[in-house]
């Protein structure tokens, strides 16, 4: 009895080692597969890594846009210059500024309400280094250069008077220097403002005594008809109190000591920095337009201060202050004098 079970489990046991080869083949099979697609994966991975990717073809062609657009809005400025009644001297004016280094555009801010501009003249004596945009205007207002032209696609902004010659040298010269300080007015011009015994502020030049600040030249504004500053500023002149651009239209004076104000306060530092010129002039005498500029008025210092006391009164406080720091080529910087700053 004891045989049926052995030749049972002798019978399953010869069964197993029957089906021994079927599955260590199956295995090998299963090993060899494993191979092949493993093999496979790898080429595959190899391939991919020698095709082009789509994304870094775009890479060289969108890092080369930004060099662009950053050498065209960063490196250079946009020149915006208000004229009225003095087309003989904006025609050479703008002769002149065409050649000079890093100029990206010229906005032209036509005045002559009414009154065809130079356009098609200029155009037809084309073409041109720089692109030239007139822009007429429905009033004649002094604040009129101060919008936000949609044109306008660099940071830094030179404003010049349409009177003002500046030398080539000394605009680049001047615009090395903004670089190097985008928050405030840097220019050629600079005046001041003084406190009377009255509390009463009073408007000129370096002639001035500055009260407390010893015999230095100093001053605490830098006119912006000769001057590089930010264009960001014409978007925040846009946004200051209804008071100020009236004031302004009032008087058709003071945009430049408004900005001065606006600059300081918002910055909490001096307005602007003085670059002394080596070779700028004034052209006034030489138009055949017959306009003189507003300085020639009897009333206009008179004006100015005016303006600077109104804007104390608007601004609630004399956000505006003293600096003896002369920039020259020469001489990088230069304080005038030791004095208390």
């Amino acid at each position: 009895m004891s045989l049926v079970p052995r030749s049972t489990e002798d019978g399953e046991w010869c069964c197993h080692i029957c089906r021994l080869p079927g599955r260590v083949m199956g295995i090998r099979v299963l090993r060899f597969s494993l191979v092949v697609v493993l093999v496979l994966l790898l080429v595959a991975g190899a391939l991919t890594t020698l095709l082009p990717n789509a994304r870094e073809d775009k890479m060289p062609t969108s890092r080369r846009e930004i060099k662009s657009q950053s050498k065209s809005t960063l490196d250079s400025f946009t020149l915006i210059m208000q004229t009225y009644n003095r087309t003989d001297l904006l025609l050479r004016l703008l002769n002149h500024y065409q050649a000079v280094p890093h100029l990206h555009k010229v906005i032209v801010v036509w005045n002559n309400v009414g009154e065809k501009g130079p356009e098609a003249l200029w155009n037809s004596l084309g073409p041109h280094p720089v692109p030239v945009i007139f822009k007429p205007q429905a009033t004649n207002r002094m604040r009129n250069r101060l919008q936000v032209f949609p044109e306008l696609e660099t940071s830094a902004v030179l404003m010049v008077d349409d009177d003002m010659l500046i030398s080539a040298q000394d605009l680049a010269f001047a615009f090395s220097v903004w670089q190097q300080f985008p928050d405030q007015i840097v220019g050629f011009v600079p005046r001041k403002h003084v406190s009377t015994s009255s509390g009463i502020y009073s408007y000129g030049g370096f002639e001035l005594h500055t009260p407390g600040f010893g015999d230095g030249d100093q001053y605490s504004v830098v006119l912006i008809g000769a001057s590089f500053f930010n264009s960001k500023y014409l978007e925040l002149f846009q946004r200051q109190p209804a008071a100020v651009h009236a004031l302004i239209d009032e008087t058709q004076n003071c945009d430049d000591i408004a900005m001065n104000f606006i600059i300081a306060k918002h910055t909490g530092k001096t307005s602007g920095i003085f670059v002394k010129p080596v070779n700028m002039g004034n052209l006034e005498k030489e138009t055949t337009g017959g306009h003189s500029g507003m300085w020639h008025r009897a009333e206009h210092f008179l004006q100015r201060s005016y303006c600077i006391n109104k804007l104390v009164s608007i601004y609630d406080g004399m956000p505006l202050k003293y600096s003896n720091i002369m920039i020259s080529q020469f001489g990088f910087p230069y304080a005038n004098h030791k004095s208390k700053m």
